[in-house]
């Protein structure tokens, strides 16, 4: 499978939208499914 390379953009984008559905309830796995990415990846997005 190949990698994508996110942009700043999209980073920031998913991002929010991982804010607004966790604040509703949501988890963090099924968050990161919606939004293809792994949860270390999203995690370590929200460090940067």
């Amino acid at each position: 499978m190949k990698r994508k390379r996110h942009t700043p953009e999209e980073i920031n984008k998913k991002l929010r939208e991982a804010a607004t559905q966790l604040a509703g309830g949501q988890s963090v796995e099924d968050v990161c499914k919606k939004l293809e990415v792994s949860p270390p990846t999203y995690h370590r997005w929200k460090e940067q």
